[in-house]
């Protein structure tokens, strides 16, 4: 008896906390939420609430700015617009508004599963592989999907400035202000410049400092969690100079 009261005593024998009391712990206490994590992980209830935002943003660009004045504006911002006349422009807005109406929602639902799973995948390949861990995939796959909780704040914001902005002035591509892209005219700016800036992303450091916090603790600190955030930091520079080399190329 003694023996089991004092199991129940270590962090193994403690029942996980709830989803609620994850998700707030995530933005408070990120060290403790995620120790709680890694010892019982579980996927499905972050990775819905993250699909569930994607689609209420989805939807409500939809809703409010329409298929058809999204293409216009992309056509705008591409300066294609400029080089048609307004029967050319007239004809792709409506034959592609139809395609949106599908495409956006399709990848609101499917884009947030696939793009976790292959940043969890490459944070199993730094564990496993750079820094010799025995990682689980289904670890790693809860902490990426906790660790993104945040972007539901981004998705919020967006929201509200579709529902009570300018909706001529709304910017996919920067839809949040949580980056220097979202106060800059994109039809005034060079595109390298604004693929930039809209890639200094305040959420997409934050993701990348609480997935190295919560891969830390898959390992039992075994790999430090400034390690993990260098090797995440690395990947998204590489990234990012490819995104402005396309945008050089292409403008």
């Amino acid at each position: 008896m003694a023996d089991a009261a004092s199991s129940l005593d270590t962090p193994q024998g403690t029942p996980p906390k709830s989803f609620l009391s994850r998700l707030v712990g995530v933005f408070i206490e990120p060290g403790e939420t995620f120790d709680d994590i890694a010892r019982k992980p579980d996927w499905i209830p972050p990775l819905v609430v993250l699909i569930l935002f994607s689609f209420a943003t989805v939807e409500t660009m939809l809703m409010k700015i329409g298929a058809s004045q999204i293409v216009m504006q992309g056509l705008e911002r591409s300066g294609r617009a400029a080089t048609m006349d307004p029967a050319q422009v007239s004809q792709i807005v409506e034959r592609s508004a139809g395609i949106m109406r599908i495409v956006m929602p399709a990848g609101a639902l499917l884009g947030a599963p696939i793009f976790l799973l292959i940043v969890a995948g490459v944070g199993l390949l730094f564990l496993n592989v750079f820094f010799g861990q025995h990682a689980k995939f289904k670890d790693v796959f809860s902490v990426t999907c906790y660790a993104n909780l945040p972007s539901i704040l981004g998705a919020l914001m967006a929201i509200a400035l579709v529902l009570f902005g300018d909706a001529e002035a709304f910017n996919p591509q920067a839809p949040a202000p949580t980056n220097p892209g979202f106060f800059m005219n994109p039809l005034a700016t060079s595109k390298a410049v604004f693929a930039l800036a809209s890639s200094l992303d305040a959420l997409v450091f934050w993701f990348m400092a609480l997935l190295a916090i919560g891969l830390s603790r898959v390992v039992q600190k075994k790999v430090k969690t400034a390690t993990i955030f260098l090797a995440y930091l690395g990947v998204w520079v590489l990234l990012v100079a490819v995104k402005v080399g396309a945008a050089l190329i292409f403008s």
